[in-house]
């Protein structure tokens, strides 16, 4: 990059540029309206609109839904079948992606960085010594339990190269200041035909715009079109056909001849990339493998990136190196929030729990995000508490668990179990609890705050065992000795165990 003044200048801009994005303090967008918080009954829901690719699907809970909307997010669950390649896209909004099952590889471009992973020369033979070696930015292996950030406008893309399907849950950030559009998700695809995809999410914003009709009314009548006709989307007329079939991503309504121009190839290469054959979706099932220069090793792939990236602080604190490459192009999108070791809140009786902010993801501070990933044991909870700076978004992985959720009213908005696959929001400030049923529970959580903070009721750093005795004693009309009980018993800092509850309900 050095050698090449114009190339250097380039991608200097772009790094300026995108760094001038992510710099934004987060905030909510103007457009949102005050009334909807004004929540008085919580459901558990699930996705009401279901895409069929080639290979996978594409599952997307109703953004329009009041929780949601409070929220200012919208949520996706995809499906992908092995030799599956979700191809490449963008969103208005940034992303926290959780790996639920399965394995994989994952590209993200980030505008101005180096193409650091590069074809060797080895093995090429001396038959064509000349070979063009590919080159392109990192790609990184993923895993069950992984969370990938994702800035909006971003390309990235996913490969299954497992044997098992890769399920994914996506939470776009669509109130966050990086989306200057509106709160309607959209996706951008490079290539491919997602026009069943794009057809939903428009139905989506129109729902948004008319707001006469609900949610369940729009999902009723939308499956009994497609049960009369399965295939009406994708047939409608032949100029429809036609059409999707050769046109329905961001490289197809551009003029062929400007974009050979850009791209300094024969326009009969051009009209190759516009003429999408078939309706296979934005999930495309691969003849062969996927042949890419590989990443290392799941282990030493981690282990590289903190090295990587702890060189790129010392490099910025040490006043050396341009101080934008050395730390934006190097910082860590994703981070492994399932295994056992990492847990920041352990109860070897009760659960764990495992937290993700802008402190061990540092990207986390641009996007406005955090997460943690969730286990109870058999009948095991977590003390009724309060997030104070942010909505929380559930999902729950395995199990289930029964959730109380209270307004500022003292009303009860919430009180039922959340199932494995179902969504629930808890907007800010909401206190809620939850306890696990006998087969235990394990849910992800995604939080609008890259510091999402809560305030426990009950336990050891809880907000009533930092008042005064005499204080908790006035407050709910009981004696000191009471209070006491109330301020000491639960000598737990976030969990409470079966056996003390069922004592207490035996005594």
């Amino acid at each position: 990059m050095a050698n090449n003044p114009s190339l250097f200048s380039l991608s200097l801009s772009l790094l300026l540029l995108f760094n001038g994005c992510l710099s934004h303090p987060w905030s909510e967008q103007q457009f949102r309206s005050q009334n909807e918080c004004q929540i008085n009954r919580l459901n558990s829901i699930e996705p009401t609109s279901r895409i069929r690719s080639e290979a996978g699907t594409t599952e997307w809970w109703n953004p329009n839904s009041q929780q949601l909307s409070c929220a200012g997010v919208s949520v996706l669950r995809q499906n992908v079948e092995p030799n599956g390649l979700v191809l490449p896209s963008f969103t208005n909004a940034p992303q926290l992606v959780y790996i639920v099952q399965g394995r994989g590889i994952q590209g993200t471009v980030m505008p101005g960085c180096a193409e650091t992973f590069q074809e060797s020369q080895q093995g090429q033979g001396q038959e064509s010594p000349r070979r063009f070696q590919d080159q392109h930015q990192k790609i990184r292996r993923l895993r069950q339990g992984d969370v990938i950030a994702l800035p909006a406008g971003v390309v990235h893309w996913f490969y299954n190269d497992g044997n098992d399907r890769l399920v994914t849950v996506n939470l776009l950030h669509t109130a966050n200041s990086a989306n200057q559009l509106d709160q309607n998700p959209r996706r951008f695809h490079l290539a491919g035909n997602p026009e069943e995809e794009q057809r939903r999410l428009r139905r989506f914003a129109q729902q948004q715009m008319q707001g006469s009709r609900s949610e369940k009314e729009e999902m009723e009548e939308e499956e009994d079109e497609e049960q009369d006709n399965p295939s009406r989307s994708r047939r409608e007329s032949p100029r429809r056909e036609q059409q999707s079939s050769s046109c329905n991503n961001l490289l197809c309504a551009f003029d062929r001849e400007f974009l050979a121009q850009a791209f300094n190839v024969d326009t009969s290469l051009i009209r190759k990339l516009q003429e999408v054959r078939g309706n296979k979706g934005s999930i495309i099932r691969l003849k062969e493998r996927l042949e890419v220069v590989s990443p290392p090793r799941m282990e030493e792939e981690e282990r590289e990136e903190r090295r990587e990236e702890e060189r790129s602080r010392e490099h910025h604190r040490g006043g050396r190196g341009n101080g934008l490459e050395e730390t934006f192009c190097a910082m860590r999108v994703k981070e492994n929030i399932a295994d056992p070791e990492r847990a920041d809140i352990l109860n070897p009786q009760a659960g764990r729990i495992s937290t993700l902010n802008r402190y061990n993801l540092p990207i986390l501070q641009a996007l406005g995000l955090s997460a943690e990933r969730g286990v109870l044991y058999n009948r095991a909870g977590t003390v009724p508490q309060w997030c104070i700076n942010a909505h929380k978004i559930l999902y729950m992985l395995k199990g289930q668990a029964r959730i109380q959720v209270v307004n500022q009213n003292g009303d009860t908005v919430f009180d039922d179990n959340l199932e494995q696959g179902q969504l629930l929001t808890v907007p800010q400030n909401f206190a809620f609890m939850k306890r696990a049923g006998s087969e235990g529970a394990e849910w992800v959580s995604f939080f609008t705050n890259s510091e999402a903070t809560h305030t426990p009721m009950a336990g050891q750093v809880s907000a009533i065992r930092a008042l005064p005795e005499e204080v908790v004693a006035a407050s709910y009309q009981i004696s000191r000795e009471d209070a006491r009980k109330v301020k000491f018993n639960n000598q737990d800092t976030y969990f409470f165990t079966s056996s003390r509850s069922e004592r207490r309900d035996e005594a």
